[in-house]
C-alpha cells in the first residue's frame, strides 16, 4: 500500500475539491459525444465541420487530410518562427548624422623618452623599476640580468618612491616645452592640460573630463594645433628596453574614459608635422543573448564603462585583496604599493592574473564584457617634414635656436574632424516579441484559419474533458485499494 502524507491545509483543500467534483454527474457517453459534435461545429478552426457534417467518406477523408496537413504545415511553419527568435539573430545599422557642432575627444601626449637625464645618469636601475611598476597596465617579464641589481637598491632605498621620483624628474609641459597651443583660434596654455599617468610616465591630457564645460567645434578643418620641444638631449630612455624613437606619442579617447596607449597611440617623431584628421564613431551593441554586452556592470572610478578602465578595476580588486596595497597607475584609494611590494607581491599577483584568467574581456560571461555603447575616434595620419627652409629661419630667430636642434627636437601636431558628422553603429534585434507573435498568427490564419480565440476554445475544450477525466478518476477511486490518500500517517 502507498500512503501519502499531505499537511492539514492540503487535506482540507483536496477534500474540497473531491467534494466538489463527485458533486458533478458523469456525462454518459452520448452526451460527451454530442460535446465533442458541438465543438466541432461551432469552433474557428476551419475544417473540422467540414469532416463532421459530410456524409461522403471520400469528402471526409480528404477533409481529413487537408486538416492534418494544415496542422503539420503551421506546425513546422511555427516551430521554425521560434528557432529563429531563440537564435537571437540581430541586424547592424549605420547612421550618419550631421550637426552645426560637435564635442572635441580628449588628447593624451607623451613624451617618448620618459626621464631627465640627469635624474637618471647615476640611476639606471630606474628604467627597469619603471618597467616593473607599469607592469599593471601591460604584460611586463621581471626575469632578466637585473634582478639582483634591483634586490640590492631596494634594500639600500627603502623609502624610494617611483610615482615621485617620475612626477619630479620625468616629462614636464610648461611654456619651454610647450611652445605653442591653439584651439579653434584660441590660445591655450599648459594649465589647460591634466596630468596623468601612464606606462610612458608623465602625460598631459587636453580637454580632460574635469572641465566644467566641453569643448566643441562648429567648423571642420580647424582644431587642436601644438608645436612641442621633447628636448631630446635633456630626456632619454634605455633602448635596451625597446624605446629607440624621440619624438611625441598621443592618444585619442573620450574625455569621460582614460587614455590607453597599448596598440592605439599615434607617434610624431622629430621633425615631423603630424595632421590627423578624426571622425566620431559611436558604437551600440545589444545585451546578451542578442548581443554580448552586460548594462548592469557599472565601474566604480569611472564615470562610462570601458574595458580598458573594467580592466584596470578588475586588477587593482585583486591585487589589493593579494597584498593589502594599491599600484598608483590603477584607480582606488588603497594604501599605495611601495617598490617592494611592487617587486615581491605585485608582479606575481598580475602573472597570476593573467595565468588564472582572473580579468578577462570579450564575452558577455567575461569580466569585463564589451560596452553596450562606446565612442571611438578613428584617425587618418598624414606627415609632412616640418620645417622648411624659410621656416626653419624664422623659427632659428623666433626661438633663439639653431636649424639642426628645430629639426630634432621640435614636433607640430594638427588635430582636427574631417566633417561636422558622426557615424553611429547600431546593432538591434532582428525579431521583436511582438513581431514573433505576429508572425506565429499569421501562419494559424493562413493554413488553419485560426486565431485567439481558437486557442481560448480548443483550450476549454481540453480543459472540460479533463474535469470528466477527474471526476471519473475520483468515483473509480475507491475501487482501487492500492492508493490511499492519508493526513496523518507517515511516509515510507
Amino acid at each position: 500500500i502507498i500512503h501519502t502524507k499531505h499537511s492539514p491545509s492540503q487535506c482540507r483543500l483536496l477534500e474540497k475539491i473531491r467534494l466538489y467534483l463527485t458533486r458533478k454527474p458523469l456525462p454518459s457517453l452520448e452526451e460527451r459525444k454530442k460535446f465533442d459534435h458541438e465543438f466541432a461545429m461551432s469552433t474557428s478552426f476551419h475544417g473540422l465541420h467540414n469532416i463532421v457534417q459530410t456524409r461522403s467518406k471520400i469528402r471526409k477523408i480528404l477533409w481529413m487530410l487537408v486538416v492534418l496537413g494544415s496542422i503539420t504545415i503551421v506546425t513546422w511553419q511555427i516551430w521554425n518562427r521560434f528557432s529563429n527568435y531563440f537564435s537571437w539573430p540581430t541586424t547592424t545599422s549605420i547612421i550618419v548624422q550631421y550637426v552645426e557642432n560637435i564635442e572635441f575627444p580628449a588628447v593624451t601626449f607623451c613624451n617618448m623618452n620618459r626621464f631627465q637625464v640627469h635624474a637618471v645618469a647615476n640611476l639606471s636601475i630606474i628604467f627597469f623599476l619603471w618597467s616593473i611598476v607599469s607592469g599593471v597596465l601591460h604584460a611586463f617579464d621581471t626575469d632578466n640580468k637585473f634582478s639582483q641589481e634591483l634586490k640590492d637598491f631596494l634594500q639600500g632605498n627603502q623609502n624610494f618612491s617611483i610615482e615621485e621620483f617620475t612626477r619630479n624628474n620625468g616629462f614636464y609641459l610648461n611654456s619651454s616645452t610647450l611652445l605653442e597651443c591653439d584651439f579653434f583660434g584660441q590660445p591655450c596654455y599648459p594649465e589647460d592640460f591634466e596630468h596623468v599617468f601612464t606606462e610612458y610616465g608623465n602625460c598631459f591630457t587636453f580637454n580632460h573630463m574635469d572641465l566644467p564645460a566641453r569643448r566643441r567645434v562648429s567648423v571642420s578643418g580647424r582644431g587642436l594645433s601644438l608645436l612641442f620641444d621633447i628636448k631630446q638631449a635633456q630626456f632619454t630612455d634605455d633602448p635596451t628596453f625597446g624605446f629607440i624613437d624621440a619624438g611625441i606619442i598621443y592618444v585619442i579617447h573620450s574625455p569621460k574614459e582614460p587614455p590607453r596607449f597599448d596598440g592605439l597611440g599615434l607617434s610624431t617623431p622629430v621633425g615631423m608635422h603630424a595632421h590627423a584628421a578624426i571622425s566620431q564613431l559611436k558604437t551600440v551593441i545589444q545585451e546578451y543573448p542578442w548581443g554580448e554586452c552586460n548594462p548592469n556592470i557599472k565601474l566604480q572610478h569611472h564615470k562610462i564603462y570601458s574595458t580598458y578602465g573594467c580592466l584596470q578595476e578588475c586588477k587593482a580588486r585583486h591585487i589589493q585583496d593579494k597584498c593589502g596595497c594599491l599600484p598608483f597607475l590603477l584607480p582606488g584609494n588603497g594604501t599605495e604599493c611601495d617598490l617592494q611590494k611592487f617587486y615581491s607581491c605585485v608582479s606575481p599577483a598580475l602573472y597570476n592574473i593573467e595565468l588564472m584568467g582572473l580579468c578577462t574581456v570579450g564575452t558577455h560571461n567575461s569580466t569585463c564584457p564589451v560596452p553596450c555603447e562606446e565612442t571611438d575616434y578613428p584617425s587618418t595620419v598624414t606627415y609632412s617634414s616640418f620645417a622648411s627652409e624659410k621656416a626653419l629661419k624664422f623659427f632659428s630667430t623666433k626661438l633663439k635656436r639653431s636649424p639642426e636642434y628645430i629639426r630634432e627636437n621640435l614636433v607640430y601636431i594638427d588635430i582636427k574632424y574631417h566633417d561636422l558628422n558622426y557615424k553611429m553603429t547600431r546593432q538591434q534585434k532582428a525579431r521583436s516579441v511582438s513581431e514573433l507573435l505576429a508572425d506565429v498568427g499569421g501562419q494559424l490564419g493562413l493554413f488553419c484559419g485560426a486565431s485567439m480565440i481558437t486557442i481560448i476554445e480548443i483550450v476549454e475544450y481540453v480543459f472540460t474533458n479533463f474535469c470528466w477525466l477527474c471526476i471519473f478518476l475520483l468515483l473509480k477511486a475507491p475501487e482501487m485499494p492500492h492508493l490511499t490518500v492519508s493526513c496523518n500517517l507517515p511516509s515510507f
